[in-house]
Parts: structure tokens; C-alpha cells; sequence
């Protein structure tokens, strides 16, 4: 490993003690719950709480909430591992920097989790995190039908069937990594299979074009390995497959479909077909039809793989790879049931792209045909909610009423002057017809929302920043209305 830092896939070369800062992203967090897997120590801070940090800190306790601090550096620290939200300048790693530790960002820690030939990487604008856990619960039903190790996983979010987003794995089974295109981190990968849901106008503060985001994505499929698979969403452009013209390739609509079979309250059936192969129904439990297609690639990816692995021909697999990923029962934060309190059915999704808007709202209406619809939305990043401004406002319009907290300032060092705040898209929203007003901070936001709600209606808490710490206090505050509205009827 480079950087001063030696390390294998089984992690014998690791330094005794790493230390995680941005411990409670998405990506930190499952590294260190890996190495803590395999008998490091493991130590971290994050300037914010969340649900993610506090799962991980069930495992290892070792973890600091708060403004970063030179102190806060451990004595023994041998390494430090940031997360891209996590700026040079951090005193941590001022003082890790001045002391001679190494300082790793997590995009250059996370190849050497697996061997490149173990590794199944999921990339994409949309639908990267659930798309990954499908492939390992794909993988797990193939594993209890052959014999195979069970894979590992890191992957963006919490499992709702595990209640982690990492698994330790053997060295000779699969590694199912969630390939985030944001500061060119899957650029660093060598995966034996890779998957690309789709790919859109996104991380432009990374990119700069949509070209170089082309360019990039092709460039991610060139590091495939040519005895490997890549399979594509429908909607993958043709110059970025270009860039996996060594790998056979697999695209959605081509190579392989889906045949549609029904469904029950957002929740669909289908079959799907592949060269020399097709599936029994299957149905998920996961709403949204975005997730059939997630599913499908999912499927594709572990059918065509696991046959050359197994020695069995992929019909073999299509039964066992269908019950596995009949089991997924979500990811945490993704379409993310918080049950029904005063009447009003609460779910969260971390929807912060206006595509992932849009389809979050289209799943709801599909869920709950009968309720109205409202929406509590926490803006992620300033320069995001710039650059989307009129297509956020778009995808909102499906809602019923929405409340703009204020916007999540996640990487504020690097939004520059390309800012907007909640404001912006409340006027946006009244100037198409859409009941909106801004929230404030969550606190207040919680309570603008709950006041307006009517009875049997349903609330979408949208957002990628800590809009996901309000769950117990939006709960009280329903519930308290509904005891108000006991109390005095009228």
C-alpha cells in the first residue's frame, strides 16, 4: 500500500491503530468497521451526529462528536483516513500532517479492502447504494445454493435486513463496493465486475462538464477487468461504454429485460431475461419501479458472474440469485418507513438529486394513493441547490404543500460563490403553483410541517444532510397534535 502504509486484502499489513475522520460518512464509517473486523484499533471523529455514526459507534466506541481539535488526534495514531468532506485544513490533519502521520483520503484507502479480482463495483448518479446491497443479497441467495463464501460489502448506506454497511469477507469470495464518482474516487479501482445504474448532471464543483463526467465514468469501465462483466443501465451514453470495450458488456434493454408482472401498492413483480436465461417472477419489497430496474442489474451482475465462478451455467443461478434479492428489505435512509404517528404516514429517503426527488415522490403517490402528499425538504450543499434550482422545483411539484429547511451546507469550502439558499426554491416553488414556505432550521421546520398536516396524510422527509436526526422529535410533535385535536375537537 502506498503512502507509507502497508496492507492486504486480509488486512495483515495494516498499522495497529487508524484513525477516522468524517468518521460517520457513509464510506469512513464501513472501513472502519472492517478494520475493527479484523483486530485494529479504531478511533474517530465527526463534526456532526447521525444515525450512520451512531451505528457505527455501537462497534467501536472510540468516537468524538464535536469541532475538530489538534487534541482530539490520538497519541498512537499510525494512520489517519478523511473523508472528502473533510478538508486539509482540519486541525486533525494539520496535526497529523506535522507529527508525520500518514493521512489517507478514503478514496485512496479503499482499494486495498479486496483484491481486485474479488471486486464487484456499483457506480452511477442514481441508485448506487440500493443497487449494492441487492447484488450481495443476489449473491447470498448463489452462495447458500453452491457452497461459495458469502461476499463482503462496503456500501453507502445501512442495511435494513443486516443493520450495518460493511461486511468482512474471506479472501476468495466476492467484495461488493459501492463506486462513488464523487472526487474521482472509483478512479482508484480495478473491479472484476462493475455495474453503472445511470449517469447524470451531478458533482459539477468535482467535474466542471458533463463531458469530463462522461469521460470519467468511461474511464472507471476501462479499469474492468477484461475477463470480467460489465453490466449497464438503460440510459448508460454510448461514449461512456465505450470505455469498456475490452469487458463484455451487458446493457439493460439489450443483452438482458425486464418483463413487468404487476403490482400492489408501489411494490412490483416481474421476470427477468438474459442471454441463454431467464428468472422466475420475482417480487420485491422494496417500492418504486426505479428499484426494478436497480434489481435487474443487480441480477445481472450476480447471474453472469457467479456462473463463472460457480462452474455452473447461469440458468442454474437465476432461482437461487432471486430468492437472495427477494430478501433486501432496504437501505436505511432510502425510502425509509419512520411509521405512522398522529395519523400521518412518515418516510425518509436521502434524496438530494431532483431525478432521486422526483421518483421518491412518484413511489409515495404509488404507496399511499389515498393520502395527501407532503413534503419536509433539507437542500444538500448551496451550490447544489444553485445549480438545480428550477429542476428541484420540478420534482417538487408532484407534492401537495413542501417546507424548505435550510440547506445542508455539506463541502462549503467548496461551493464558492454559485450559492442558493432555501428562500430561492420556496419562490420557485409558489411561482409554479406549488404550496410552499420556508422552514428555518430543522427544529422549526418540524413544527411548520406538522401544523399545516391533515389528518390520514402522508409526509416525505427528503434530504441528504442530518435531516434524518429529527425522527423523534417530528414523532412528538405529531403526537402531540393528535392529543390536541382529542382534547379540543373543534
Amino acid at each position: 500500500m502506498g503512502n507509507g502504509v502497508r496492507g492486504s486484502a486480509e488486512f495483515e499489513g495494516w498499522p495497529r491503530r487508524v484513525h477516522l475522520l468524517g468518521a460517520g460518512g457513509a464510506g469512513v464509517s464501513g472501513i472502519g468497521r472492517i478494520l475493527a473486523g479484523r483486530g485494529v484499533e479504531v478511533s474517530g471523529h465527526d463534526r456532526a451526529d447521525s444515525q450512520l455514526l451512531r451505528e457505527f459507534a455501537r462497534r467501536v466506541p472510540a468516537i468524538e462528536v464535536g469541532p475538530s481539535a489538534a487534541s482530539s488526534l490520538p497519541a498512537d495514531a499510525e494512520l489517519v483516513i478523511r473523508s472528502a468532506a473533510v478538508p486539509v485544513r482540519d486541525p486533525q490533519v494539520v496535526e497529523a500532517t506535522e507529527r508525520g502521520i500518514p493521512v489517507l483520503k478514503y478514496s485512496e484507502a479503499l482499494p486495498h479492502l479486496a483484491a481486485p479480482a474479488n471486486q464487484l463495483a456499483v457506480a452511477g448518479t442514481h441508485g448506487k447504494t440500493s443497487t449494492s446491497w441487492m447484488l450481495w443479497h443476489a449473491l447470498e441467495g448463489i452462495a447458500e445454493g453452491t457452497g461459495a463464501p458469502v461476499a463482503g460489502a462496503l456500501i453507502g448506506g445501512l442495511s435494513q435486513n443486516l443493520g450495518t454497511n460493511a461486511l468482512a469477507a474471506s479472501e476468495t469470495a466476492w467484495f461488493c463496493l459501492e463506486a462513488c464518482e464523487y472526487d474521482r474516487t472509483f478512479l482508484r479501482l480495478s473491479p472484476f465486475g462493475a455495474i453503472i445504474t445511470n449517469v447524470e448532471e451531478e458533482h459539477l464543483d468535482c467535474y466542471g462538464t458533463m463531458d469530463a463526467v462522461h469521460r470519467a465514468f468511461a474511464c472507471f469501465l476501462d479499469e474492468v477487468s477484461s475477463a470480467g462483466l460489465i453490466v449497464l443501465g438503460r440510459d448508460v451514453p454510448e461514449e461512456v461504454e465505450l470505455g469498456g470495450r475490452d469487458t463484455e458488456i451487458w446493457r439493460l434493454g439489450r443483452e438482458f429485460d425486464v418483463d413487468l408482472l404487476g403490482e400492489e401498492r408501489g411494490r412490483f413483480s416481474f421476470r427477468l431475461r438474459g442471454p441463454g436465461w431467464a428468472t422466475r417472477a420475482i417480487t420485491l419489497q422494496v417500492p418504486g419501479h426505479f428499484n426494478v430496474e436497480n434489481a435487474a442489474l443487480a441480477l445481472a451482475l450476480a447471474i453472469g458472474l457467479g456462473a463463472r465462478r460457480s462452474g455452473k451455467g447461469p440458468a442454474e443461478l437465476c432461482d437461487a440469485a432471486a430468492s437472495g434479492i427477494e430478501r433486501f428489505e432496504g437501505v436505511a435512509r432510502r425510502f425509509e418507513s419512520w411509521g405512522r404517528a398522529g395519523g400521518v404516514e412518515v418516510v425518509h429517503d436521502y434524496a438530494h438529486h431532483p431525478t432521486e426527488v422526483r421518483v421518491t415522490i412518484e413511489a409515495a403517490r404509488r404507496t399511499f394513493p389515498r393520502r395527501s402528499l407532503h413534503v419536509l425538504f433539507q437542500p444538500h450543499q448551496y451550490s447544489r441547490t444553485a445549480r438545480f434550482l428550477h429542476e428541484f422545483a420540478d420534482s417538487l411539484r408532484a407534492a401537495d404543500r413542501v417546507v424548505v429547511a435550510d440547506v445542508y451546507g455539506a463541502r462549503a469550502h467548496v461551493d464558492g460563490e454559485f450559492v442558493a439558499e432555501a428562500g430561492d426554491l420556496v419562490r420557485e416553488l409558489l411561482k409554479i403553483g406549488i404550496p410552499a414556505e420556508e422552514g428555518g432550521a430543522l427544529d422549526a421546520a418540524v413544527r411548520r410541517t406538522v401544523e399545516a398536516l391533515p389528518a390520514r396524510s402522508a409526509l416525505l422527509v427528503l434530504g441528504a444532510g442530518d435531516v434524518d436526526n429529527i425522527r423523534e422529535a417530528l414523532h412528538e410533535e405529531l403526537d402531540h397534535r393528535l392529543i390536541e385535536q382529542r382534547i379540543n375537537p373543534g
